[in-house]
């Protein structure tokens, strides 16, 4: 089990935001958190700590300058989304992105759209694509949503079609939307499906606030899964020390 770390753009600056709050009217975000650090700042963080994967992502526009801080900061040891399609995705890759995450790129008018999946494929090739599963529960499935995770997709996340989708990408970023910002707990159940069904790395996001929630994470998935932590850690204003959870994580 690794930890992943995060760095979340909202309008330039590094962020905490509650992500079901994130549409077209800036006086609806809730914002758990707004850093005084810049991008760099953490980037170089995660760089001394030699954490490896972790995401950039760039919640809407006015963040590109930041990201590609984020980049040069820290070559190769983080990947990065928002707005990434097979047009902009190899210049990421060239600035420093160790892998591109994508999303509503590839979940067109709530479907998988399988020429822009293999668009990306062709542009990047599989070993750096990852595709961001975001997902919340529907008549009792999991159910992915774009659109800033206001709607839904008919693509269900169940085995057989993560199965389908590990041809096409080396890991897969699922956050669970319903807790996602809210350090309410994981979700229980999202997990030990994600556990039970994946082949290839997935990291998971949402909820975790506390060591008890990093223990359960770790027993629901035998350590199979990835996690990362955002508002609740100390660095991004919460109360659960980040340099504690670095240790936990590589015990």
């Amino acid at each position: 089990m690794k930890f992943r770390p995060c760095i979340d753009l909202h309008s330039g600056k590094v962020k905490q935001i509650v992500g079901e709050t994130l549409d077209a009217n800036p006086q609806r975000v809730v914002e758990n958190f707004v850093s005084e650090h810049d991008s760099a700042y953490y980037a170089s963080m995660f760089k001394r700590d030699g954490l490896t994967g972790g995401h950039v992502i760039m919640l809407g526009g006015g963040n590109e300058e930041a990201a590609l801080a984020a980049l040069r900061e820290y070559p190769g040891g983080l990947q990065i989304g928002g707005g990434i399609t097979a047009d902009n995705a190899a210049q990421y890759l060239e600035a420093g992105a160790s892998q591109v995450i994508v999303t509503s790129y590839i979940f067109r008018d709530g479907e998988l759209n399988m020429d822009n999946l293999n668009k990306i494929v062709s542009e990047v090739g599989k070993d750096k694509l990852v595709i961001d599963l975001s997902c919340k529960q529907k008549d009792g499935s999991w159910h992915v949503v774009t659109n800033q995770w206001r709607t839904f997709s008919n693509f269900e996340v169940n085995e057989a079609n993560l199965r389908e989708l590990e041809s096409y990408c080396s890991e897969f970023l699922v956050h669970a939307v319903d807790v996602e910002g809210k350090r309410t707990g994981i979700l229980e159940s999202l997990v030990e499906q994600l556990a039970a069904w994946v082949k290839i790395p997935t990291t998971y996001a949402g909820g975790a606030r506390s060591f008890e929630d990093l223990e359960l994470f770790r027993r629901l998935t035998n350590g199979k899964l990835d996690i990362t932590i955002g508002s609740a850690l100390d660095i991004f204003g919460g109360n659960l020390s980040y340099d504690e959870v670095v240790a936990y994580c590589r015990r």
